[in-house]
């Protein structure tokens, strides 16, 4: 054996090393059982995707030509060199909190770090030509269900996330708790992070809609850092769903469904609320994956092992990188107990090439035997796509996403 060879064979593993340390896309053969996995358009041309879709301390060093903007109450537009510009306008007559405190020291000494959304009122947040990505998006907004954020991305007529504001951050039942994790960080007192990379090729738009039939939002605050860069062929578009229901309606609970298309599913949030003592927990979690009926390609052993938990979750709150568990609830405590579960799967996503649909069971443990619950559950689904995308479910109604419980079905049996 030549000394040629090793020397090789090292230079290989260290190039393998080093492209799993900055998150390159793997390049080792995949397992043959269910026949040859479709190669991606970044494999067959060998093109990394940009920086920007690799967000992480390993991609810092690597200088790129992207040019970072950011759109806030202070520069709606984005645009270079157009910040902080607003002038004081004392004749306006609703302005957001503080807006006169400006007053007497003019543009450019925060005149507009705010903005007001009256009840039934939508405002534009992001309206931005592409290519791009948004790279991390921070809302202060009080913790209301009644305001939804929607995204459109490359001129859609139907939105392809349309989730509350606070569920689309991981707070669950209108109750403010902190989360430490990769993608979404919540910061005392309410400010909302996330840090999902959303790529768009002609257009960005993100609106906030003010639902309530009687409450003003006096103080939005709010700003979206994004890129302006190359967005490559095989970068699919973020979508969140929200949906809410009473497991002696649905059981098993429906987490998504309709989503027609070639994807990746990237994370789950459930607001769950149990409604009877004892351990819940007993449920499995199923994706049905590429045309699968009756029985699914994935399926998971009880609602806390798919949150990564084992035995219950903790009387705790614990936030993590990829999971969590974040209300101090109990499942021996007074009832209602509510519950706000996290699962990110950034490091195992669920692909897809055609279909998906995400169901979890509401089961539980009683007198060593499972058994079927009427709770009430909510949820939002995170996942990637191409597009065109299916529409969106319609959005529960204000008054089904505001209650605290939802009541039972006046008279049925279903799903006992």
């Amino acid at each position: 054996m030549s000394k040629a060879f090793p020397i090789a064979a090292a230079v290989v593993l260290l190039a393998i090393a080093l492209g799993v340390f900055l998150g390159w896309p793997s390049v080792m053969p995949s397992s043959q059982a269910d026949g040859p996995a479709p190669q991606s358009a970044a494999a067959e041309t060998n093109i990394q995707p940009p920086a920007e879709l690799h967000q992480g301390l390993g991609s810092l060093p690597y200088l790129t030509h992207a040019r970072t903007r950011s759109v806030c109450a202070e520069n709606p537009t984005g645009a270079k060199g157009k910040g902080g510009m607003a002038v004081p306008d004392p004749a306006d007559p609703a302005p957001p909190v503080s807006a006169r405190a400006a007053d007497e020291l003019g543009q450019g000494w925060k005149v507009r770090p705010f903005l007001r959304v009256n009840k039934g009122q939508t405002a534009t947040l992001m309206d931005v030509d592409g290519p791009g990505v948004i790279q991390h998006i921070w809302i202060v907004e009080g913790i209301s269900q009644t305001n939804v954020l929607r995204f459109y991305w490359d001129g859609e007529a139907t939105p392809s996330i349309e989730v509350p504001v606070p569920e689309f951050f991981a707070v669950g039942h209108g109750k403010f708790a902190p989360v430490t994790s990769l993608a979404v960080v919540v910061n005392p007192s309410n400010a909302l992070n996330c840090y999902w990379p959303m790529p768009f090729r002609k257009h960005a738009r993100v609106t906030l809609t003010n639902e309530s039939p009687s409450e003003d939002l006096n103080l939005l605050a709010y700003q979206i850092d994004y890129t302006q860069t190359e967005v490559p062929a095989n970068a699919g578009y973020f979508h969140a769903q929200f949906r809410r229901a009473r497991t002696d309606r649905q059981n098993p609970y429906v987490i998504l469904d309709g989503v027609r298309g070639h994807g990746r599913y990237v994370g789950t949030f459930l607001s769950w609320t149990q409604l009877s003592a004892g351990w819940f927990g007993e449920g499995e979690i199923k994706f049905f994956v590429d045309g699968d009926k009756d029985f699914p390609t994935i399926c998971g052993t009880g609602t806390e092992d798919y949150f990564c938990f084992s035995y219950g979750f903790p009387q705790r709150p614990v936030s993590g990188p990829y999971t969590g568990t974040t209300l101090a609830a109990s499942d021996s405590g007074k009832l209602p107990s509510f519950w706000s579960l996290y699962r990110w799967h950034i490091m195992d996503p669920i692909c897809f090439d055609r279909d998906l649909r995400v169901t979890i069971q509401a089961l539980g443990w009683r007198g060593a035997k499972y058994k079927k619950l009427s709770d009430d559950v909510a949820s939002v689904a995170y996942w990637y796509q191409d597009t065109p995308h299916a529409p969106l479910p319609r959005l529960p109604s204000l008054k089904d996403r505001m209650v605290p419980v939802l009541p039972p079905p006046a008279a049925s049996s279903e799903g006992k």
